[in-house]
């Protein structure tokens, strides 16, 4: 369904259509209205073509409402599964379903900055043989913008937000140079960051584990749990990308269902994923380097896993067999002074705290 302010939209714009936005959801829409508020925004600064895409997991709330009100003022493409696939396959149906030359997969609680398109426009249009763009993005707690009337208006944002990344080096690139801690620290399993080529992406879905997609128990796989960093890894291994330092989202922290397997994202299957890379031709002391990085809560994650074996994913792993891969690593065994230098951090902040109240 396109809206008649789209219709106009597309009479006026000489631009061909480059972006598809692609939003995954399921049971979020008080999330999902500010998320496509900022679309909105964003439209309302511009004239350039550009598609929603929203893939709806059988959602029972009031999503489809959310989204077909939002119709009325942007174009997006809305689908509804017929029931839950799970993240990793509603990841992949929304980005299926996309027009555009370029997918822009968002959380379905980010935000969008109000001159993101017009900005991203600039870049595709500047380097076209570049397949893939880091967007950075900026921190704000859910807390935040639930203080403000719903939907949220980016009018509101604070204006001393922290970036995702601190890096600087912004240009053109190849793609395994942004496989770095200093660039992302979770090595681009932040799936708002990016912007890629849909024609690179569609050739290589076939490199995920198709009984590993259909296994809808909550990161229960690596292929189920980063599938984007498979695709990424098969796809761009050759590719040129650009880096681009000015955050043109915002990422909400504090919205996540997942908390609990928190430890089992960032210890184990972050490092399972930087093997794809290392599987498609990252450098070893690329790869040592940056899994060393990931290796820096190992220690005290893994104790967590142990102590929720209920609801951290533990039954997900081989205990022995990751203790054994990691043995070679610094940060295996530093994970836990380091543990400890963050704990006697906060308690000397406290202890601060109560002398200045």
């Amino acid at each position: 369904m396109i809206s008649q302010n789209s219709a106009n939209k597309l009479q006026k714009n000489n631009h061909t259509m480059k972006l598809s936005i692609c939003i995954p959801t399921y049971n979020r829409a008080n999330h999902l209205v500010s998320c496509l508020n900022s679309i909105i925004t964003c439209s309302l600064n511009s004239d350039l073509q550009f598609q929603v895409c929203v893939s709806d997991n059988h959602s029972t709330d009031e999503t489809e409402a959310v989204v077909r009100n939002a119709q009325l003022s942007i174009d997006i493409k809305y689908h509804k599964n017929f029931s839950n696939l799970g993240i990793a396959r509603n990841i992949l149906k929304v980005a299926s379903i996309a027009d555009g030359d370029f997918v822009w997969l968002l959380g379905d609680d980010d935000l969008l900055m109000p001159d993101a398109i017009e900005a991203l426009y600039r870049l595709i249009d500047l380097y076209p043989d570049v397949d893939f763009f880091y967007l950075n993005s900026f921190h704000l707690t859910t807390e935040y913008v639930q203080g403000y009337p719903s939907p949220f208006d980016t009018a509101n944002l604070p204006v001393d937000m922290e970036p995702f990344s601190k890096w600087k080096n912004v240009g053109v690139m190849p793609f395994f140079a942004l496989i770095d801690p200093r660039v992302s620290f979770d090595f681009l399993g932040g799936i708002f960051l990016s912007v890629f080529r849909k024609e690179n992406w569609a050739k290589n879905t076939h490199v995920l584990n198709q009984s590993a997609l259909e296994d809808n128990r909550t990161f229960s796989h690596p292929d189920n749990t980063f599938p984007h960093i498979k695709i990424f890894a098969s796809a761009f291994s050759k590719s040129k990308a650009y880096f681009n330092d000015q955050p043109l989202s915002v990422c909400l922290t504090g919205a996540r269902e997942w908390t609990a397997m928190g430890p089992l994202v960032m210890s184990v299957r972050l490092v399972e994923a930087l093997q794809e890379y290392r599987n498609n031709g990252l450098p070893y002391w690329q790869y040592f380097y940056c899994k060393n990085h990931a290796l820096r809560n190992f220690l005290p994650d893994f104790l967590k896993l142990l102590r929720h074996k209920d609801s951290s994913g533990y039954i997900y792993i081989s205990p022995f067999k990751l203790l054994a891969k990691s043995l070679l690593y610094p940060n295996f065994y530093m994970s836990v002074f380091y543990f400890t230098g963050r704990q006697m951090g906060k308690l000397l902040q406290r202890i601060v705290n109560i002398f200045i109240s």
